[in-house]
């Protein structure tokens, strides 16, 4: 086969590319198997293969845009650079066996529709265009990703971006040449893989790993902002000029790495144990920041993992008074319209009320002395 042509290829000598940077949960088993189930099982659950293999059932595969390919370690076999989502469905289709060990080996409810008759031949060869390299493919591939028709998430752009950026040589290495080849921003783009090193890093150091995360949805965009803002460079001891430096591997310092677990646990929580502090990115990251920045609000958030109490800390002593009373006018405010919720028959309830009473009456009578005094003193 000759470079840059597309041909017609047995589906049986595609291989699912195991460094996609689609794929944020890949195993650290070293079995072939075993990585191509995590594969197909990350694209099920992420990438709405389920839809694609509803539509090959009833209109066969259409062979429209051909798969790009480059030669594989193995003889003969050739890794699917653009295409791992067609591939995969082709894959479960043709092979009932990979799809029983990924329903025992992923716990995952997946199903393979019924092939309409006579449309099962489609699935034995498919176009692909062959590249000799992933340097020659991916202008193409991330230009259609990122920017294209068939846009990746924010994490999987980054991965992208930082493996090009990663694989030139050093004195090659140009992120506004690898920006404009794939039409984003030179500084979104160095914010992006400036994230990925700190993630990489993290992980290398056994500190937070993506999969790690306490829900399914890894929202990067959380982490590139948090970089990007003072608090958390000085958190982190980085310089906060950072971010207009050449992107390097390890940026964070040896002495602060328990600072940076700390910091994506707060972000994004731990599998089955911790759930994050950051609930959106809008106003958490921001809050967050200045609680870094608190000495006291720190500590609060440290021992109490709550983040609207600690970033209160961050107030002046007067403003948080103030916010406090207008939360609690608006509560009781709410609890005078919901009164016909309550029956009568809860005493420990009016007992709260009562409770509510006396301490609202102590606030409003010490108020009213000061204010009282700062009227005479005038």
């Amino acid at each position: 086969m000759k470079p840059k042509t597309i041909t017609k290829v047995p589906v049986k000598q595609l291989r699912l590319d195991r460094e996609n940077p689609r794929l944020n949960d890949r195993p650290d088993d070293p079995t072939d198997e075993a990585i191509d189930e995590a594969i197909i099982a990350h694209l099920f659950r992420s990438a709405e293969l389920d839809e694609l293999l509803q539509s090959i059932s009833m209109n066969g595969y259409l062979d429209i845009e051909p798969l790009v390919v480059m030669p594989g370690a193995e003889s003969e076999k050739l890794v699917v650079l653009e295409g791992n989502r067609r591939l995969a469905a082709l894959r479960l289709f043709r092979e009932s066996e990979l799809v029983k060990k990924i329903k025992k080996s992923e716990d995952l409810a997946i199903t393979v529709p019924t092939v309409q008759e006579g449309l099962a031949d489609t699935f034995e060869k498919v176009s692909v265009y062959y590249v000799t390299s992933r340097e020659e493919a991916r202008s193409f591939i991330g230009f259609k990703h990122i920017n294209g028709p068939a846009k990746w998430d924010a994490y999987a752009k980054a991965r992208f971006a930082a493996a090009w950026y990663r694989d030139k040589k050093p004195e090659d290495r140009d992120l506004k040449a690898i920006a404009r080849a794939i039409g984003d921003g030179h500084a979104t783009i160095k914010r992006m893989v400036s994230a990925i090193y700190v993630l990489d890093q993290a992980k290398d150091k056994s500190l937070f790993a993506v999969e790690d995360r306490f829900t399914p949805k890894f929202s990067f965009s959380h982490l590139y902002t948090a970089l990007s803002r003072s608090q958390y460079m000085k958190y982190l001891g980085l310089a906060t000029s950072w971010a207009g430096y050449v992107p390097k591997p390890d940026p964070v310092s040896e002495n602060k790495l328990e600072n940076l677990k700390q910091l994506l646990i707060w972000i994004y929580g731990l599998k089955n144990d911790v759930p994050p502090i950051v609930r959106s990115q809008n106003p958490d990251i921001k809050h967050l920041g200045e609680v870094l920045a608190n000495p006291e609000s720190l500590i609060i958030l440290e021992t109490t993992s709550d983040l609207d109490k600690a970033h209160m800390a961050t107030k002046a002593v007067d403003r948080r008074f103030a916010d406090s009373l207008i939360r609690a006018r608006d509560e009781i405010n709410y609890s005078a319209g919901s009164l016909r919720a309550y029956d009568g028959k809860d005493k420990s309830l009016l007992d709260i009320a009562e409770d509510v009473k006396e301490t609202a009456e102590t606030v409003y009578q010490r108020m009213q002395k000061k204010n009282r005094e700062a009227i005479s003193a005038e």
